[in-house]
């Protein structure tokens, strides 16, 4: 079995061309049933199994919401799948149903709510130019947080206000600067002394090389700052870099943006994930109520 999940994963990454962290999620989602499940061989993958699985995963401490479940179960059901195609005796990958979840919940900022947290983030120091320009960006963009860190200085074209990125799925895709978030980068990058490619890096004195690896800001070291201005700004809400994701296409459809627009600009692949947005901005509903 370790066999064939290894060679599920190297397909994964070849044939299918998934970036390098759906491949470490399908990893680490297969390795977990593989170590509960026991079995010597695919053939001993069976419906009661799958099912006793789904009651481990639904009881399992600490518990795991429904969506999560599912991200094991879509894992498993890919897995037998490519099992099936290379004529590998197994259960068959249309057995497994998902669970049903409820509406995803949403958590966004008002727009007084964005302002407060963008003034937070004052000063004329390095870290205070990096880290407004940063919440400009985020919130300008509707980036991912990983789409973020992976930026060039050489990425971002300031005089057009304008740049391409490249996101989930290997997929371009085209964002757009506001005037402010323009301004915010230029007064950041104006100060950068460093030769670093990247576009946001951490404050050389408080690492020990100079190497990319070393400069660049990660995912976590965002979302710290990013709860840290939050808290700052006296917002009580759960705020991450997603949050500002969400405001950003909130704001754009609560201001007449159509849905294949914000799709689009938020780098959807299918218009049905945009769609989360709309209940939170149905202003029709909103008049049939007045």
């Amino acid at each position: 079995m370790k066999k064939l999940l290894t060679d599920y994963l190297n397909h994964l990454e070849i044939e299918k061309n998934r970036s390098q962290k759906t491949v470490e999620n399908y990893d680490r989602y297969l390795k977990r049933f593989l170590n509960w499940a026991k079995v010597s061989g695919p053939t001993e993958i069976s419906n009661d199994l799958v099912r006793n699985y789904r009651l481990y995963l639904n009881r399992v401490n600490p518990p795991l919401k429904k969506i999560s479940q599912n991200y094991h179960l879509i894992a498993l059901r890919n897995f037998l799948k490519y099992l099936a195609k290379r004529d590998i005796k197994t259960l068959t990958a249309d057995k497994i149903e998902l669970a049903k979840s409820g509406d995803r919940q949403i958590d966004f900022l008002e727009n007084e709510e964005v302002e407060r947290l963008l003034e937070s983030a004052r000063g004329g120091s390095l870290k205070a130019l990096c880290d407004r320009a940063l919440l400009e960006l985020l919130f300008s963009t509707g980036l991912r947080v990983s789409e973020l860190c992976s930026l060039n200085r050489d990425s971002v074209n300031l005089k057009r206000g304008e740049f391409a990125v490249r996101g989930k799925g290997d997929k371009t895709r085209v964002v757009f600067l506001s005037e402010s978030a323009k301004k915010a980068l230029q007064n950041y990058l104006s100060q950068r002394k460093d030769m670093d490619e990247a576009l946001f890096v951490r404050d050389k004195r408080h690492v020990t090389s100079d190497t990319e690896e070393n400069l660049r800001l990660t995912p976590r070291s965002i979302q710290r700052m990013v709860k840290h201005y939050a808290a700052k700004a006296g917002i009580v809400k759960n705020v991450h870099p997603h949050t500002l994701r969400h405001s950003f296409a909130t704001d754009l459809l609560r201001n007449g943006a159509d849905l294949r627009s914000v799709q689009a600009m938020l780098g959807h692949v299918n218009v049905t994930t945009t769609q989360i947005y709309t209940y939170i901005t149905d202003t029709g509903l909103k008049e049939v109520h007045r």
